[in-house]
């Protein structure tokens, strides 16, 4: 498949707002990149009614069999091989085939994960995948590696999740030189458990600018462009961000609504309040890299809207323009130390 014209395979049965948000969200990527193209990964019984007065889209937009999603409380592994015919299962297979690009999934994450091993494997010298997502931050925003695919890690997962998140935040979000942080209790090294501990130790000697352990304060601070951390505490992380976030935002409603002085207020600072939801609003980020994997494989929040699909589609074109798929399979050694120093 040509970068020319980029490819991604959405899957449309994914998530809590499917197929109708992957379909908004898909069409109002294409209307906003001339040169993108979306495969539709679904029953065309539940995806006809919803494209047909669809206008000329030049094309770009087709549409791909499959079966039903996986249901979220489905075992991931078990579910993948004994549907193949699910809609995330196409989807990745199409990413794994050379028909797509890229693919995104809304729906059960483990299931995509499942999908994406079986399917594309492992890059060369990867353990484990991990889950990227993106915080907003005061200089702009901070990768945090592993968002919850890995809950139980090793310290040389940790390396790799370190390698791999650097390489994604200067490829695809822009940074130069990117600044890593180790997830950590303290900034000294002498905290931390055993497993940040030995982490510390390999990631320090892997070439990057690594700036040792971070505190959770700077997830967006803007003092480190990427953050490591194993998937039991990168998600809990994750998820007390967004309930802060949200909690925030409710708490200015009802404020800017409480009284006459404080309406005026918030109509005077409007432009200012928009702009700060807009930095909070997770679903401006909209998908999450799977890295790892041999394949650029995009995770959506379960409940994606339309907006969220739309920036998930953005961010995985991004990916492939960037490349970044290219280089992660030309790496012919494996990255890191096979073991951690002294043990």
């Amino acid at each position: 498949m040509s970068a020319a014209s980029p490819a991604v395979a959405v899957d449309a049965m994914g998530g809590d707002h499917a197929p109708e948000a992957l379909v908004e969200g898909s069409l109002a990527a294409l209307r906003e990149e001339r040169d993108l193209r979306v495969i539709l990964v679904g029953p065309s019984e539940r995806l006809n009614p919803l494209v047909s007065q669809v206008g000329d889209l030049g094309g770009r937009l087709t549409l791909e069999e499959s079966e039903e999603a996986i249901p979220m409380g489905a075992h991931p592994a078990q579910s993948v091989r004994s549907q193949p015919r699910s809609s995330v299962a196409v989807a990745v297979r199409m990413l794994g085939s050379g028909r797509a690009d890229a693919c995104f999934s809304a729906g059960h994450s483990g299931a995509t994960m499942a999908a994406a091993l079986l399917q594309l494997r492992r890059l060369p010298g990867v353990t484990r995948p991990a889950i990227g997502t993106v915080f907003p931050s005061r200089s702009g925003s901070t990768l945090l590696v592993d968002a919850g695919a890995q809950v139980d890690c090793r310290p040389e997962w940790l390396a790799q999740f370190a390698q791999l998140g650097s390489e994604y935040a200067e490829r695809v979000l822009g940074v130069e030189q990117p600044r890593v942080g180790l997830l950590s209790n303290g900034e000294e090294t002498s905290k931390g458990n055993a497993l940040v501990q030995a982490a510390h130790e390999l990631i320090g000697q892997l070439g990057l600018r690594y700036l040792g352990p971070v505190e959770g304060t700077d997830l967006v601070s803007g003092k480190v462009d990427v953050v490591v951390a194993d998937g039991f505490v990168g998600n809990v992380a994750l998820k007390t961000a967004e309930g802060v976030a949200d909690a925030i935002i409710a708490a200015l409603r009802q404020e800017a609504t409480s009284n006459l002085r404080s309406r005026l207020g918030a109509f005077l600072l409007l432009p200012g309040l928009r702009r700060l939801r807009q930095r909070l609003d997770w679903s401006q980020v909209g998908g999450a890299p799977l890295l790892g994997v041999g394949g650029l494989v995009f995770i959506g929040h379960g409940r994606s809207d339309a907006r969220a699909v739309t920036s998930a589609i953005r961010v995985a074109k991004t990916a492939v323009r960037a490349g970044l798929a290219e280089v992660w399979q030309s790496a012919t050694e494996p990255p890191l130390p096979a073991r951690v120093p002294g043990r």
